[in-house]
């Protein structure tokens, strides 16, 4: 795969900019590198700003970033495209949005989860809300919510901003970002372009790894500021990209997503009605995959000449929310969201004699959701606090596919699904109820909660469609019932004097309908995928603590975990993290810093092999590991910074528990059972900001 590899940019060059006067520690900009995630802003709220430089190495990634939040883990089947697992949820039960928009994937295998499409640093902040407590962000919300984020400019005379980075490290990894905006108090106009390449990476044992990826985007966006309580924003998106999967027998060639949106805000309306949100967007992802371009290929009799899959999904989105003051105790959100998506797909099995673009496309799905929501927080005295929610989604699917059909991803064969041309109707319920109370006390600050969520979801594309899913009794899992999920949900924050922070977050769930994809039930032939509707219960916690011990030195740590159960079958529940723990040191002086993380993590032996959910399913038990990671930092200026690190220091071959099995692939060293993580791993990062 050396078509990704390509030599490491010369990242010091920034270090060649025209010198600048030296500054003092207390006047430098930039933060320090980040070696354990963001602890909890608010109570089930977690923010983190992804354009600091972080340990491991930076993201690339959407869910490269999120595994490293206390709670997250990564289904890795690559280098790239890892499907991102909150509390031993994934897929749709995370709901993620891209400045307030829904984008899915088009590939029934998930080698293009929303993601996939996002690169960290082009976002100004991410936010994660935990579980079923709020209403607020779409429908579904089983596991809970992930935003990304960019911020509105804001300009009080006219001027431009500039901030970059460029990224080199182990295997050709070289990332470079431009983010540059200009303006006045009335108009902005502001561009980000990314561009992320790695060859394949080499395990602990020095074998390599299916893995290179390239990426690269593009956001641009007009605003008009009128006055500072008006605003009204028309964006674009475009991105691309290829990516070498190592658990398949194709890659990703193809990872094409457009996009148009339109937001308008207007704040301080009348002492009742603060501010109007209203937001309209489409996107629209063309995805190709194929098993010839990235890897090597060789004709056989049944295989005469290479095979490809064409699928396109468009996503296209509206919210309207008003945000009330009935009272000075009482705020009150209500709104109203919908959304349409239309899944097509095109396949051919001799790309040399029927090339996939001369054929039609053909349509499998149809979805289409309004909903409405309300959330209400009532002050009921200076230190506590009532927050609740409630809402209603009314959905409707439409499968597309053909009595009798060719086959493929979105199709059933010659025999045709039993559900091809049915339409189905589902109203759902969700709604939260929360209790806050800020405590003062001598030895700090404490504000525990206790919560109640109840989150409905609608089974998606990947449990109903792809893959040619069956139900128990059926060829079609087309009547799959909605997930409903009931939680309590409760912990603690603390701060004393900003010299010592914790976090606590526990939560107790029973799923009833919790949609399992089996691969084992009996009397199926042999892989046949399986949608079937089980009872679960989950429980689990996250925990953070940051101590500034001493001038200039923070020590941090945490510590995450999930058990679930399969109640239907008195099993495990399939794909759940083991526990998992962090503790970190670092100086920082804010002219030079150096830092060291450990991360342990336990085996995990409670399996339920050939069950999960739409990202993976369970192979083996995984024995337990840990690693080692160092970096360190100089700021030349306080618009220059320079990081680099070491991951994986002392070279352990190891595998998470939740990465894919490794397939055979020409070339290739087959792993036993899961892929290995990357070896020991090198990287440097300069970061410049221009104001």
């Amino acid at each position: 795969m050396h078509r990704f590899a390509r030599p490491l940019l010369p990242v010091f060059s920034l270090l060649s900019l025209p010198a600048m006067a030296q500054e003092s520690p207390a006047s430098q900009t930039l933060d320090e590198v980040v070696v354990t995630a963001a602890r909890e802003a608010a109570p089930l709220v977690v923010e983190a700003d992804p354009k600091r430089p972080q340990q491991p190495l930076p993201a690339h990634d959407g869910a490269d970033y999120l595994k490293t939040f206390p709670g997250f883990s990564v289904i890795r089947k690559g280098g790239s495209g890892g499907d991102p697992v909150l509390r031993g949820m994934a897929g749709s039960r995370l709901n993620i949005l891209l400045d307030g928009e829904n984008i899915y994937g088009g590939c029934g295998g998930r080698m293009d989860p929303p993601t996939a499409y996002v690169y960290p640093s082009a976002y100004d902040r991410v936010t994660v809300v935990k579980g079923p407590q709020s209403v607020r962000f779409g429908p579904g919300t089983i596991a809970g919510t992930v935003q990304f984020e960019q911020k509105r400019p804001s300009f009080t005379e006219a001027g431009a901003r500039f901030s970059g980075s460029l990224t080199g490290g182990s295997f050709g990894r070289n990332d470079e970002m431009i983010d540059a905006s200009a303006g006045n108090p009335e108009f902005y106009v502001r561009g980000v372009g990314t561009n992320s390449r790695s060859g394949d990476y080499k395990d602990g044992d020095g074998h390599d790894i299916h893995s290179a990826y390239h990426r690269w985007s593009a956001n641009a966006a007009i605003g008009w500021t009128p006055d500072a309580n008006t605003w009204l924003e028309l964006s674009g998106a475009s991105s691309d990209g290829e990516a070498a999967y190592a658990d398949r027998g194709m890659d990703g060639v193809k990872f094409k997503r457009e996009n148009l949106g339109l937001r308008f805000e207007k704040k301080n309306i009348s002492p009742f009605l603060q501010k109007i949100e209203a937001q309209v967007y489409h996107n629209y992802i063309d995805h190709v995959m194929d098993n010839y371009s990235l890897r090597g290929f060789t004709p056989t009799s049944m295989m005469p000449g290479p095979s490809v899959n064409n699928p396109d999904r468009v996503t296209d989105g509206a919210r309207l929310a008003f945000t009330m003051l009935p009272s000075e105790h009482i705020e009150l959100l209500v709104g109203f969201d919908t959304q349409y998506n239309r899944h097509r797909l095109r396949t051919t099995s001799n790309q040399w004699k029927t090339p996939y673009s001369d054929l039609p496309r053909s349509g499998d799905a149809r979805f289409s959701q309004y909903g409405l929501f309300s959330e209400l927080t009532l002050s009921l005295s200076e230190h506590d606090r009532v927050l609740g929610g409630l809402r209603g989604d009314w959905w409707r699917a439409q499968d597309d596919r053909a009595a009798t059909t060719g086959g493929g991803m979105g199709g059933m064969g010659a025999m045709g699904p039993v559900s091809a041309g049915q339409v189905r109707h589902d109203a759902l319920t969700s709604g939260f109820v929360r209790y806050e109370r800020d405590i003062q006390e001598s030895f700090g600050t404490f504000t525990p909660y206790i919560g109640l969520g109840h989150a409905e979801r609608f089974p998606d594309y990947w449990e109903l469609i792809s893959q040619n899913k069956q139900s128990e009794s059926s060829n079609s899992a087309f009547s799959t019932r909605p997930e409903k999920n009931t939680q309590l949900d409760f912990g603690v924050l603390w701060n004393r004097k900003e010299k010592l922070s914790a976090s606590f977050s526990g939560f107790y769930s029973r799923v009833k309908d919790y949609i399992l994809i089996d691969t084992k039930v009996a009397g199926k032939p042999s892989g046949t995928i399986v949608t079937r509707n089980i009872d679960a219960t989950l429980w689990g916690f996250e925990a953070t603590a940051l101590w500034n011990f001493a001038e200039n030195w923070k020590l941090g740590g945490s510590l995450a975990y999930v058990r679930g159960n399969n109640d239907t079958d008195g099993t495990p529940l399939a794909q759940m993290p083991p526990l998992e723990s962090r503790l970190s040191l670092t100086y920082d002086n804010r002219l030079f810093s150096v830092g060291g993380l450990i991360r342990a993590v336990a085996a995990q032996n409670r399996v339920d092999p050939g069950r999960g959910n739409i990202a993976g399913q369970d192979i083996s038990p995984t024995p337990g590991f840990a690693t080692f990671a160092l970096n360190g930092s100089y700021r030349p200026s306080k618009t220059i910074l320079i990081s680099a690190g070491v991951d994986n220091l002392f070279n352990r071959t190891y595998a998470e528990h939740l990465d894919k099995g490794s397939a055979a692939i020409a070339g290739y060293t087959t792993q036993l059972t899961k892929i290995n993580e990357p070896g020991r791993t090198l990287w440097i990062k300069a970061d410049i900001e221009l104001k």
